[in-house]
């Protein structure tokens, strides 16, 4: 009896050990931003990738900036969700209230937020016959790199607001104003 306890111990303890070793955090963990401006609900849905060593954006960066790929799906991994509970004005384009893909076309100077009306996507199934529109960024750079990528929705007061986009040595934002 007492074998068939220390067996099924040893068993238990060794399954336990298998199972944790066999979870390891992703790369690119899930994220996630909202704000309420004017009393509306916006958010968005992200893969947040980190550095660890590489250069991010440039000639011989993770996301292109050449012809070849130049559109990027602001995150990893799942395209990156936008969802907004109101319409919208985003940097001058008109955005009714619902969900949306956004995406960025890094070759240009400034950046290019693009608000597509596909949804769902994993991955860069890009579709430029899908595109809401596009509005040029803000660009600025940060007093020191930025690790982990991340996007922030902020009020500005009143039914203004902003989305920002922070990454390695680029701050790029556009405001938003609730309509």
């Amino acid at each position: 009896m007492t074998k068939s306890v220390f067996l099924a111990a040893a068993t238990l303890a060794a399954s336990t050990i298998v199972f944790a070793q066999g979870k390891k955090k992703p790369l690119s963990p899930p994220a996630e931003t909202s704000v309420t401006i004017g009393g509306k609900t916006l958010s968005v849905k992200y893969s947040a990738p980190s550095m660890r060593g590489r250069k991010i954006f440039g000639d011989g960066g993770v996301v292109s900036h050449d012809s070849t790929y130049p559109v990027w799906r602001a995150g990893a991994n799942a395209a990156t969700a936008f969802h907004t509970d109101a319409d919208l004005d985003i940097a001058g384009l008109s955005v009714p209230k619902g969900d949306y893909t956004l995406f960025v076309l890094v070759n240009t100077d400034p950046w290019q937020l693009i608000i597509s009306k596909q949804t769902g996507e994993w991955g860069l199934a890009y579709k430029q016959d899908m595109d809401l529109g596009r509005v040029r960024m803000t660009m600025a750079k940060p007093s020191s790199p930025i690790e982990t990528y991340k996007i922030t929705l902020s009020s500005a007061g009143g039914k203004s607001g902003k989305l920002q986009l922070e990454w390695e040595n680029v701050i790029a934002s556009v405001p938003i104003t609730v309509k």
